[in-house]
């Protein structure tokens, strides 16, 4: 089982820069996937990015959701099982709980799936 905790977040207006954080603990090899959620008070959790945590299957790889790719980079550093997102170039409608994953790509999906999840921190982006 894995277990991940978020940290960063906060108020920000528009145009500036925010730096979320996560660091994953626990059966790591059960994982090969950590990536970034978020929510909008009665909205579903929407993707944001995602980055492989293993050689195999893509070693590196990452993706991003088409409204923030050019603006927020995820990045990672395995020695401390910790994940970052650098949001840049904020909009008001960045504003939402954002939420850390882990998990895993099952035989020949294209995605992870996603079954350990932090508590979230809130991004408030004003204009």
């Amino acid at each position: 089982q894995v277990e991940v905790v978020e940290s960063g977040g906060g108020s920000v207006q528009a145009g500036g820069s925010l730096t979320l954080a996560c660091t994953a603990s626990g059966n790591m090899w059960s994982i090969d996937h950590m990536g970034w959620y978020r929510q909008i008070p009665g909205s579903q959790r929407e993707f944001v990015a995602e980055i492989s945590t293993k050689d195999i299957p893509r070693n590196g790889v990452r993706n991003y959701a088409d409204n923030v790719r050019g603006r927020f980079t995820i990045s990672r550093d395995l020695s401390v099982n910790t994940i970052w997102l650098q949001m840049d170039s904020l909009k008001p409608e960045d504003t939402a709980v954002y939420y850390c994953a882990a998990g895993r790509i099952y035989g020949l999906e294209h995605r992870p799936r996603y079954n350990a999840w932090g508590q979230g921190t809130r991004v408030t982006v004003s204009s």
